[in-house]
């Protein structure tokens, strides 16, 4: 099987992260309240939660928990009180629940402290081939 590399800054790099956020989401189920894709450098989501609270997650230090203060589609998304939930840049989407848990009441390897495992610069690292990994199998 040969590697295929996304061509940066085209709708289908742009669209990568939607497939390993939408597993994440989906996992959450009723937790979670809203959803959308941020803007680009670097790639993000935000996932809003009925609590009131929301988890960021972006292609340089991964997901993010906090309270949420503003943003919305196209927006960087700004949160008080933020904790990262550790795990590395793509937990498996199995893990977040648990990770969310954790970082909820501080415990586990969620930190205070923003981890940055890649720069949104990097195009051509390999990312892009992890992200392939949750696109879709099919795509109508």
């Amino acid at each position: 099987m040969a590697i295929r590399h996304v061509e940066p800054y085209t709708d289908e790099w742009l669209q990568q992260p939607t497939g390993y956020v939408q597993r994440v989401v989906d996992l959450l189920g009723a937790e979670v309240a809203d959803w959308w894709e941020g803007p680009c450098e670097p790639r993000g989501a935000t996932v809003r939660l009925v609590d009131g609270s929301a988890l960021v997650w972006d292609e340089e230090s991964g997901w993010r928990l906090g309270c949420f203060v503003s943003g919305g589609r196209g927006e960087h998304t700004q949160l008080d009180g933020v904790r990262y939930l550790g795990g590395g840049l793509l937990p498996r989407p199995e893990r977040v629940p648990s990770a969310l848990s954790d970082a909820r009441v501080g415990v586990g390897a969620s930190s205070a402290w923003r981890p940055c495992y890649r720069s949104h610069r990097n195009c051509r690292d390999g990312f892009d081939v992890a992200l392939d990994f949750y696109a879709p199998l099919v795509e109508a």
